[in-house]
């Protein structure tokens, strides 16, 4: 059994527009997204729309048990490659045709929206009417209105940030413009169960988001292009959303949300200030080039717990990926967190351009290295994923070797045996990047997985390979990140010549600041 407080309740009499907002993965998963309860709230203020939930494995609204062909509108949120299969399970389940030159008028318009969705809607562009591109609170009250008034497709295309695979039109993305612009919950959905498969990474505190978007570069990170400029939350404007959220909620815990939480820049500022609210503080994870002892020491005293920390590889991988943190200062944040008696997780990944085994090696020893830090090895975890490739990265025209992924990952097995290492399947990485990177063919072997198990042999049929001046599936979607500038952002890959971060550098012309 499980509990709700803050939901939405309306007299479906009363309303223009039944809209649901469908997650394409379990409720626990759904309810831990920002995102996701931004736009319930946000589509809840209108006194036209009742907007309702819906998480697979299920097929009827969480408020009013309304099956999905009901719906006049199902957005799905698309935060991972893997649930495409689930969006396709979901409209089978719920008796809507797969495909959306099968629907007619009396069928639900399906739209997607989501990280992946902005990346590279090929994949999906059999099944889905209409993408949102960017953030969908920018878009989606636009969408509504035109919605109300004509519900033709052809009706959408002059909306910023919409893309209709049946025009196949070039799309630009919208974002809010500043935090001021951004949606806030002060007024959160409270999950309250002992069910453990329901309870949410978040469900005992407010998730509060200082920023959003990431310049760091990180070469092989579709955050650090996608969402840009950077765009940070007023401290003061931070602290009132707080407190008001604990008195609608009684809620006294924070996490704080970004892409880049360490980032903000009055980070130390703003965990004091919480604290003198009385607020208990956590992150999700923090960049390591801008913690400090200061701001640990203050996030130990708040109550965290555990600290997740990405060196990602070696020194010299590191320079290649736009992420030259030296070891000293690597080393340094760890002994501090050990210092401070915090549980530690970092991640790594293989599979980075240019790597051979003897960086493999240098990676075992490294690891090795920063397990013997802690008295207590049970206190330092260590994730290890094959590097994925992403569109709209410069990565986007590196393919993927499975062979070699999968002979690196058995040689780190073998040699960390004694420390807490998890390594994320060569196979499974393979179908992401097939899913993140393929073009509309991909819907094939998807529409195939509904019905029995698709084979590696198969897979790697579809898997994308793509030259520096190859037209690419998702060049009609326009990010504002120029892909000249991807061009010379691919060819440092070889060089590892740095591209500072643009907060203390010169702007080097990306592109993200001109739309």
């Amino acid at each position: 059994m499980i509990f709700e407080d803050n939901i939405f309740k309306k007299d479906y009499r009363k309303i223009d527009i039944r809209f649901a907002l469908s997650y394409p993965n379990i409720y626990k998963t759904a309810m831990s997204s920002l995102g996701y309860n931004i736009l319930y709230n946000l589509l809840n203020e209108r006194t036209d729309t009742w907007c309702e939930r819906v998480t697979f494995p299920n097929t009827t609204s969480i408020e009013s048990n309304t099956p999905l062909s009901n719906f006049d509108i199902i957005s799905f949120s698309l935060q991972f490659e893997e649930d495409y299969f689930n969006v396709l399970e979901t409209l089978k389940k719920a008796n809507i045709p797969l495909k959306r030159n099968q629907r007619n008028e009396n069928n639900p318009l399906i739209i997607a929206g989501g990280p992946c969705a902005t990346a590279n809607p090929s994949p999906l562009s059999e099944y889905i009417d209409i993408f949102i591109i960017g953030e969908g609170e920018a878009i989606l009250n636009k969408f509504l209105d035109k919605f109300k008034e004509n519900k033709d497709l052809g009706n959408f295309l002059d909306i910023d940030g919409i893309y209709i695979p049946e025009f196949d039109n070039k799309a630009k993305i919208v974002l809010a413009e500043s935090m001021d612009d951004a949606y806030h919950i002060t007024q959160p959905i409270i999950t309250k169960t002992d069910n453990e498969e329901y309870k949410t990474v978040f469900s005992d505190s407010i998730m509060l988001n200082v920023s959003r978007g990431c310049t760091r570069g990180c070469r092989f990170c579709m955050s650090s292009y996608l969402y840009r400029p950077m765009r940070e939350t007023d401290i003061n404007k931070l602290i009132d959303i707080a407190v008001e959220t604990r008195e609608n909620t009684d809620l006294n815990k924070i996490t704080l949300i970004g892409a880049a939480v360490s980032d903000y820049s009055q980070i130390e500022m703003l965990i004091k200030k919480l604290e003198e609210k009385d607020f208990q503080i956590s992150t999700p994870s923090l960049r390591i080039e801008s913690i400090t002892y200061e701001s640990l020491k203050l996030l130990k005293e708040s109550g965290l717990k555990t600290i997740t920390l990405a060196p990602e590889s070696t020194d010299i991988l590191r320079k290649r990926i736009n992420k030259d943190i030296p070891d000293e200062k690597i080393f340094s944040v760890i002994e501090d967190a050990v210092e401070l008696d915090f549980n530690i997780k970092l991640y790594f990944l293989i599979g980075l351009p240019y790597e051979t085994m003897e960086d493999i090696e240098c990676l075992c020893e490294y690891i090795e290295k920063i397990g013997n830090m802690h008295t207590s090895r049970k206190k330092i975890k260590f994730s290890i994923n094959p590097v994925v490739p992403k569109p709209h990265t410069p990565l986007q025209w590196m393919s993927y070797n499975f062979k070699d992924v999968k002979h690196k990952s058995k040689y780190i097995k073998k040699n960390l045996r004694k420390f807490n290492v998890k390594i994320e399947s060569p196979k499974k990485a393979l179908i992401q990047y097939i899913l993140s990177c393929g073009n509309s063919d991909v819907s094939t072997i998807i529409e195939k997985s509904l019905t029995r198990n698709v084979t590696l042999h198969e897979w790697m049929k579809y898997l994308p390979t793509y030259d520096i001046d190859d037209d690419l599936p998702w060049d009609n979607i326009d990010t504002g990140v120029k892909k000249d500038f991807l061009k010379i952002e691919y060819k440092r890959l070889q060089s590892k010549k740095q591209t500072p971060w643009c907060n203390e550098s010169p702007c080097y012309n990306c592109g993200a600041c001109e739309n």
